[in-house]
């Protein structure tokens, strides 16, 4: 079984068992967390498509850990004007594993 969430303005596919890496959320590790923006769930051949969201349906996660991704380089350059800048990010995230789907 699968199902498609929505969480941090992202979408995940996602079945049990896996682990993923979302945008950062505030829970304690070890935590569960429900994501309840269910926007599809499947088994097989079987498919249910929400419009939105699919009711009832919700996801159970476990959060494993938080952390940051590798920094992302910034270089901004205009030719023959002399000006070079130069910066970098890095976005927080939570690693959640996914304990089962409902719905």
């Amino acid at each position: 079984m699968y199902a498609v969430v929505k969480t941090g303005g992202k979408q995940y596919k996602v079945a049990a068992g896996e682990k993923i890496k979302v945008e950062q959320i505030a829970a304690d590790v070890g935590q569960e967390v429900v994501l309840d923006q269910v926007l599809a769930v499947g088994a097989g051949a079987d498919l249910k498509i929400g419009a939105p969201l699919v009711d009832g349906a919700s996801v159970k996660a476990v959060v494993v850990a938080h952390g940051r991704h590798d920094k992302v380089r910034i270089f901004k350059m205009r030719r023959r004007k002399h000006y070079q800048k130069h910066g970098g990010h890095r976005q927080n995230f939570t690693e959640l594993e996914i304990v089962g789907i409902a719905g």
